[in-house]
């Protein structure tokens, strides 16, 4: 993980996102996945420049099996924005920062 992206895990989800008092932004991911290593930089990115805004963080689909399957993720990387405990939107594959960071400011 990066310094500004953490990482989720099925046991503490419902308190690191669900119950977050701000949005959280969940990034499924695995390490074989070459899109998904192309994607981190941004976020880790974005975790920073909206830092107390919003919180960024990583679920290994391979190692957290429970929570990628609630919410119907298929095919990764994808992203899901949480807010109030609720999923307010979610992106599929590796976009482009900006794509992302508009993402973001119109959902949260």
């Amino acid at each position: 993980m990066g310094q500004f992206t953490q990482p989720v895990t099925d046991a503490s989800f419902e308190n690191d996102v669900l119950k977050s008092d701000t949005p959280v932004l969940v990034d499924f991911w695995a390490e074989w996945c070459g899109p998904c290593r192309s994607l981190a930089p941004k976020l880790e990115e974005l975790a920073q420049e909206m830092s107390g805004k919003i919180k960024i963080v990583k679920m290994n689909v391979d190692e957290n099996q429970q929570t990628p399957g609630q919410f119907g993720i298929r095919g990764i990387p994808a992203m899901i924005l949480f807010k109030g405990g609720a999923k307010v939107g979610e992106l599929v594959g590796n976009h482009p920062k900006d794509n992302i960071a508009e993402f973001l400011k119109d959902n949260t």
